[in-house]
């Protein structure tokens, strides 16, 4: 019994002196620049949006925070640079959907997105949008679903590269609406709207944000956004369920974390900057004028985010039966 109680009282006294040395940490931090790194290259969405979080986070943390590109297929280079930083608070992934579709994408992974990385904050949501060529007879998402039902085999989906988040989310669709229609991948967005103007295709999927400007110009015509609720930037586009497909659901989104074992007094610092950064008005209107929903939380939420989409694109990839790289 007096053995039991003296390894209670160390074991009280080692979490005791874990947190005077997280708290310690977190009262000088941050005491040096901040780095995020970014899975993609310059100029793209997920470049911007990290950049403008970072430039409010500068402002208001008194240190630069810095973003870095590393691009690379499934965003693997970014995220075991991270994984394997030191897990200080000074270096930063700007994780993304991405991550949980790898680790059903890919045979193996250096790294773990759900062991090797501490959660800060999501940071914004990103809808998928199904068009059709403006001059389509279709009226609605249902008109389409009903031609593919009545045309087995015959009538297309474009979206980019297989195992994109575009790509997964035409492969659930085509499979809780029941319709056989052929997924063609193309290599970037451009060709995708291509394809859809020509009626090469007859539905498109991609994120809202790149083809924003040509729904808004009448060069793109929205059927539907896959998000559960309809997107504030286009409330008059219903959604994939309200428009027959009860249930579907499928969005892409981005946030911080940073290496397991970051001491977790920084990692509230951390989110209180984020939710700070996403909340200002600035901030806000930039990533909405983008096509993203600013949309910060804590920790746990976004944990569980990246928990559920692991376990459904692993069960849409094993479904659709998309090899492994």
């Amino acid at each position: 019994m007096k053995r039991n109680l003296t390894r209670l009282a160390r074991w009280c006294a080692a979490l005791a002196l874990a947190a005077a040395a997280s708290a310690a940490a977190a009262q000088s931090y941050p005491a040096k620049p901040i780095r995020i790194v970014v899975p993609y290259g310059a100029g793209g969405v997920a470049d911007i949006s990290a950049r403008v979080v970072a430039q409010r986070m500068t402002q208001t943390m008194g240190q630069q925070v810095i973003v870095e590109n590393k691009p690379s297929a499934g965003g693997i280079l970014a995220s075991e640079m991270v994984a394997k930083a030191e897990p200080d608070g000074y270096t930063l992934l700007f994780i993304t959907n991405g991550n949980a579709v790898s680790e059903s994408l890919f045979k193996s992974l250096p790294y773990d997105s759900l062991r090797d990385f501490a959660p800060v904050s999501t940071v914004g949501f990103f809808d998928f949008v199904f068009v059709t060529k403006p001059d389509s007879d279709v009226k609605s998402l249902g008109d389409v679903i009903g031609r593919m039902k009545a045309n087995p085999g015959k009538m297309n989906i474009a979206t980019v590269s297989v195992g994109s988040g575009q790509n997964l989310a035409a492969e659930l669709f085509r499979s809780m609406a029941g319709v056989d229609a052929v997924i063609i991948p193309y290599k970037v967005t451009p060709d995708v709207v291509t394809a859809v103007r020509s009626g090469d295709v007859q539905l498109g999927v991609e994120i809202l944000a790149p083809v924003l400007s040509q729904i808004k110009s009448g060069g793109l015509k929205a059927l539907a956004v896959a998000s559960a609720r309809r997107s504030p930037i286009l409330p008059d586009v219903p959604t994939v369920a309200e428009s027959g497909v009860a249930g579907y659901e499928a969005s892409s989104w981005n946030g911080v974390a940073a290496p397991a074992k970051t001491p977790a007094a920084i990692v509230a610092r951390l989110n209180k900057e984020v939710n700070a950064a996403v909340a200002s008005p600035d901030v806000k209107k930039r990533l909405s004028d983008l096509g993203i929903d600013p949309r910060a939380g804590t920790p746990e939420e976004l944990r569980e985010k990246l928990v559920s989409d692991i376990a459904k694109w692993k069960a849409v990839i094993e479904k659709a039966g998309i090899p492994k790289r």
